[in-house]
């Protein structure tokens, strides 16, 4: 089959691309990068113009006086050079609602031209869209990104681009999606939740990770123990990262030079990698139930993750010992976990070890992506 992956924020159809590749497909990948984590992608509509020298101060200015993004506009032009060879495929894929990230109209508009020229059509659920955000805000006391924002109504800035998902003019992108889109696939459980019963639900495939290149090596804990926070400051409590920092803080002062910690913020995902790759215990999220795209790849390599990891998913996946620590908004918790691994070193190598042999077992690239062609070939156009 030919395949159009669109949109990617996690590396997600990067390796869902690989696999699909590997079992004979042709396939390609449009998308920006996402930014300053740079993904690769074959049609590139990245806003380079509006992240230059000359125009970036001018954009940011107008940006914090209008809230408009000129870049919006610039992603647009680029996809449009691409929209001619984004024709003819047997399966086209956005990774979610707003894949492509230009100004409404546009994206309404180049939605429309993918659903026309195109055969089947179908949308993630891999991060926030409509019913998703809808169903957060119906269920207030469900575990997700926005409990945060529930508490503290003050960070509205930072969840603006989610509380786009419910304004008028993504609702109309959202109705023709839903009524063009020949299903609907969440990737992990807190995306299957707001779904379950929805007629255009399709089920969950669980997030495709590429274990064969990632390289894990035992989790050697003779020397420093190392502590990884990466740190993405437009989401900073939707991640909980405040906890985190609160913890490292005691356990930096507890531990001493018996410990290493790292923080880096907003870099490339390349060298995100290459910095992440020496620790022993990574604290990605929390204010969930599943674990996200990070986490998974960390988990590959055999480090101890901080991560959402509740009771749900161990049921969810019949597991009886930790392969991640539930990460909860409470820093005496966290100490309290982080304190144990580092006076038991044993600990982490344990943990490590499932939690490859759980990727390895439920996330192999290959596997998730003959359920992604099972899944599109037997659904009716």
């Amino acid at each position: 089959m030919r395949i159009l992956l669109v949109g990617e924020y996690s590396r997600l159809h990067n390796t869902l691309k690989e696999a699909l590749i590997t079992l004979g497909h042709e396939v390609f990948l449009v998308g920006s990068g996402d930014g300053f984590k740079n993904y690769p992608v074959d049609y590139s509509i990245e806003a380079k113009w509006c992240q230059s020298t000359l125009l970036n101060i001018p954009r940011q200015i107008i940006f914090r006086l209008t809230k408009f993004d000129f870049a919006k506009i610039e992603i647009g032009v680029r996809y449009q050079l691409f929209s001619n060879k984004l024709k003819g495929f047997d399966v086209v894929q956005l990774i979610n609602e707003s894949p492509i990230q230009t100004l409404k109209w546009m994206e309404h508009l180049f939605l429309k031209r993918l659903v026309k020229n195109n055969g089947k059509f179908f949308v993630l659920s891999t991060g926030v869209d409509y019913l998703n955000v809808k169903f957060w805000f119906e269920n207030r006391n469900e575990k997700s990104i926005l409990q945060p924002y529930f508490k503290n109504p003050s960070l509205e800035n930072e969840y603006r681009y989610i509380l786009e998902y419910l304004t008028n003019k993504h609702k109309k992108i959202h109705d023709f999606i839903y009524k063009n889109c020949d299903g609907i696939i969440a990737t992990d459980i807190d995306y299957w939740i707001p779904l379950r019963g929805n007629i255009k639900f399709l089920g969950m495939i669980p997030n495709p990770v590429n274990h064969k290149e990632m390289e894990c090596q035992e989790q050697k804990t003779d020397d420093k123990i190392v502590l990884f926070l990466g740190i993405n400051k437009w989401s900073y409590h939707q991640k909980g990262i405040e906890y985190f920092e609160k913890a490292l803080g005691i356990i930096k002062e507890k531990f001493g030079h018996t410990i290493e910690i790292i923080i880096t913020q907003n870099i490339p995902y390349s060298e995100y990698i290459n910095l992440y790759n020496k620790s022993h215990i990574l604290l990605d999220q929390m204010h969930g139930h599943d674990q996200g795209y990070n986490a998974l790849e960390a988990m590959a390599k055999g480090k101890v993750v901080f991560t959402n990891a509740s009771e749900t998913f161990e049921k969810h996946y019949d597991l009886s010992e930790k392969v991640a620590i539930n990460a909860l908004p409470d820093v005496d918790y966290l100490v309290k976990e982080l304190s144990f691994l580092i006076d038991n070193p044993a600990e982490i190598t344990a943990i490590g070890k499932r939690a490859k042999a759980f990727i390895e077992k439920k996330h192999d690239y290959v596997k998730i992506a003959a359920e992604f062609v099972t899944v599109w070939q037997k659904t009716n156009a």
